[in-house]
Order: structure tokens, then C-alpha cells, then sequence
């Protein structure tokens, strides 16, 4: 009977210290693999690591015999002893093993639920397991429908759409007060690493020019070279905020480095074009007042901090729809598995229907002399054809009850009737 084992550990269950133990070598993938090859009591495997999580996903008839050699699998590629570690461990069966595949894939088991780089890690795994000669018939179904159950996961819901990254919350802000992002100019005040990030994502989504100013020039001048634009002095930012329509701020400074007065005095000159602060940093960057200001906008770390909390229950609300999305899937594979049952049935009773025609026909035609190819040929057809129509009800019949309780009888039935098992011995 085929049995489904995954055993891993994730963000959740392990430390990271212990994932690193398991992942860090690059050769970690063939090594278990190779011995997922090597060992009778699993029949296809497949192994994920990522930074998050590590786990091993198999076939297999013996499913005792196999927990047990992936645990010892696991000590051994970890330098772990079993007992320090076997508490972290997460053990799925059977079909709640195939609905945590289908989760994983659907980035449902992620630490930022809704993540899109799982999908892609998960493609690798599978990659990996069919160029290692582990996979085959039954793992080959079931990574093609985890990838499908991602796929309507993505689309049918809105679990990807809302950003839960601060760098992604301002780009998704710039958006609404200006729509498009196209021909806006960035001014990127200091060099901390999330204003660099939203800059970047900024730039992405079309901005077409981005200045760096920072205390130390040097730095400004690399930022600037990274990003294609140009290095600006500490002394030129009031200047350039009369140019540019987005500026973010991501000093260590201790007090304003935007102030009030500075802003005000730049909007006539600006005639009433939108300005957007983007303040990262802490302690904050832009004076408050500044927000009062007609057609200005300042965000600064724990606004976008709320918008990604409320983005991230957003998405928590849509994962209620991509849970019953993976429970209708499960329901599928199963059928799928289910009807595997009944197939080496329906090969024999279809081997034995043609080697019966074969055989005959090879009689008939010896005694039918004079036939033209087009009459052989006709005659062949004539043979299949009803070959096909005699065996067609009972394979029908098999199919149905494949899924119902009453399966092993009808198998049991069609065997004896049509003497299948003494022609397969």
C-alpha cells in the first residue's frame, strides 16, 4: 500500500541554529537524495531546504522502517544527535502530508504568509528530485497538483496582493497619492538599509530618476552609482526638494534634518505639485508639522508599520479562502490515488482482451487467403473494435467503484470472471 511520510523542521519548530546545521552545505540536497536512492523502504523523495525550513517528503510501503532512516538521515547531515533534536521535528502522514505539501507550496506554512519565493524553492526541490532519479509516477502527480493549488491560490485570492514589507508599504502608498510612479524623482536621504529598499522597489515600479544625498559623500556617491543617479551634497537638499516628488529619509540624525519651514517655503515654487516623505528612520527625520502642509505627505516608520499589520490581516482573511482551496485539492488527489488501485487490473484485463484478438485473428487470417491489405486491415479494425466494446463495461464498472468500499470486491470478481490471475502468473 502506498504511504505518504514528511518529517522536517521549520520556523516554527527549530531554531535556527538548527536549520543552518541541516542546510549549510551546498552538496546537502544530492547527499539525501542519493541515499532516498539507496534505501528499499522509500520508493520516491523529495527533500526542501530553505532558509526557513528543512524536510524530507517520501513514498514509501514500510513507513516505520522509513521515519526511522530519515530521522537518522537527518542526525547524521546535521552533526545533531537524534535525542537533541527529535522534539522539533513535525511528522505528517499520508494525506495531511500531502495537504502540508500543498500548503508549503502555497506559501500557507511561510513565516510572511503569502510570500511568493516558496513556490519557486519548492519548483528547485522538485527539480532536483526528478534530475536525481527520485521521483516518479506518484510524486510527479503530486508536485504538478501543489503547484497547481499555488497557482489558484494566487489567483482566486488576495493573499499575494497587500504589502506586509515596510519597503513595499511605501511603494504601495506613492502609488495612491500619485497612481503612476512613471517620470517621479526620488530624493534618498541617508543610507539606511530600508530606505535603500524602498528606493529600489520605488525604481522598479517606473520612477525615472533618484538622487542620494548623505553626510558622508562618499557614500552618497556609491548609493548614487548603484542606482544610476546622482550623489547630492547634505548643504543641496532644500533645493532639491523643490525638483524631486518623493523623498525618503533614513538618517541616524537626532533631530529634524526636513524642516517645516524648509518645506513651506519650496510649495510655491513647487505650484501645488504632491510631495510624499517617506521617513524610515528613527529618530524621525521629518519634522510633524510638515504633514500639515497642503498636498504634503509624511509617513514615517510606524505608519507603514500600520499599514503592514493591516495588510497582514488582510491576508490572514484570505488564507480562510486558500485553506478550503488545499482542502478541495486534497479531496482530488486522494480521488486520483484511489483510482490507481483498480489500474493494474484494468492492464490485465486489457492485455489478455488484445492477446486474445491477436490470436485468433492470427488463425483466421491463415485460412482467409486472397485477402487484398485493404480487407486485412479492415478485418483488424473489425477485431479491435469489438475487443474494446466486450471489455469496455467492466472497465467502466472498476472506475466507478474505485473511490467506494466495495472496491476490493468488484476487483476480486473481475479477476476470477476474466481469470486474471492465472494469466498474469
Amino acid at each position: 500500500m502506498i504511504k505518504f511520510l514528511d518529517i522536517g523542521i521549520n520556523h516554527e519548530t527549530a531554531p535556527v541554529e538548527v536549520r543552518e546545521c541541516l542546510a549549510r552545505e551546498e552538496t546537502t540536497s544530492f547527499r539525501v537524495l542519493e541515499s532516498f536512492r539507496n534505501l528499499p523502504c522509500v520508493s520516491e523523495g523529495l527533500f526542501v531546504s530553505t532558509c526557513n525550513r528543512v524536510e524530507m517528503f517520501c513514498i514509501t510501503p514500510r513507513p516505520d522502517e522509513a521515519r526511522r532512516q530519515m530521522i537518522s538521515l537527518m542526525a547524521r547531515l546535521g552533526g545533531i544527535p537524534e535525542g537533541e533534536f527529535t522534539g522539533m521535528l513535525y511528522i505528517h502522514e499520508d494525506m495531511e502530508a500531502v495537504r502540508h505539501i500543498f500548503r508549503v507550496a502555497s506559501s500557507l506554512d511561510s513565516m510572511v504568509l503569502g510570500e511568493p519565493q516558496i513556490l519557486g524553492q519548492i519548483k528547485e526541490a522538485y527539480f532536483q528530485a526528478t534530475r536525481e532519479k527520485t521521483s516518479g509516477v506518484i510524486l510527479n502527480r503530486l508536485m504538478h497538483r501543489a503547484f497547481h493549488v499555488a497557482k489558484r491560490v494566487r489567483t482566486e485570492t488576495g493573499i499575494s496582493d497587500a504589502a506586509v514589507s515596510i519597503s513595499y508599504a511605501a511603494v504601495e502608498l506613492a502609488k495612491k497619492i500619485f497612481h503612476e510612479l512613471q517620470d517621479k524623482a526620488i530624493l534618498l536621504i541617508g543610507a539606511g538599509e530600508m530606505g535603500e529598499l524602498a528606493a529600489r522597489h520605488l525604481m522598479r515600479q517606473g520612477c525615472s530618476s533618484i538622487r542620494v544625498a548623505n553626510r558622508t559623500f562618499e557614500r552618497a556617491v556609491g548609493l548614487a552609482k548603484a542606482f544610476g543617479g546622482e550623489a547630492v551634497s547634505f548643504e543641496e537638499i532644500g533645493p532639491q526638494i523643490l525638483e524631486v516628488d518623493i523623498v525618503i529619509t533614513s538618517t541616524a540624525s537626532r533631530g529634524y534634518v526636513i524642516e517645516h519651514d524648509l518645506v513651506k517655503g519650496s510649495l510655491r515654487k513647487r505650484r501645488n505639485r504632491p510631495l510624499f516623505f517617506i521617513d524610515i528612520a528613527v529618530p524621525r527625520d521629518v519634522d510633524p508639522k510638515v504633514n500639515t502642509l497642503e498636498n504634503v505627505y509624511v509617513y514615517d516608520i510606524d505608519d507603514l508599520r500600520s499599514v503592514t499589520e493591516l495588510n497582514m490581516e488582510q491576508r490572514r482573511q484570505e488564507a480562510v479562502k486558500a485553506e478550503r482551496i488545499v482542502r478541495e485539492e486534497v479531496l482530488k488527489f486522494e480521488k486520483w490515488l484511489k483510482t490507481l488501485a483498480v489500474v493494474p487490473t484494468i492492464i490485465s484485463l486489457k492485455e489478455k482482451a488484445e492477446r486474445i484478438r491477436r490470436n485468433e485473428l492470427k488463425k483466421s487470417l491463415g485460412s482467409l487467403e486472397g485477402l487484398s491489405p485493404e480487407q486485412r486491415s479492415a478485418i483488424e479494425t473489425l477485431t479491435v473494435s469489438i475487443t474494446e466494446k466486450i471489455i469496455n463495461d467492466p472497465i467502466l464498472v472498476l472506475k466507478r467503484k474505485a473511490e467506494r468500499p466495495s472496491r476490493d470486491l468488484y476487483l476480486d470478481m473481475a479477476r476470477t470472471l476474466f481469470n486474471l490471475d492465472q494469466e498474469d502468473n
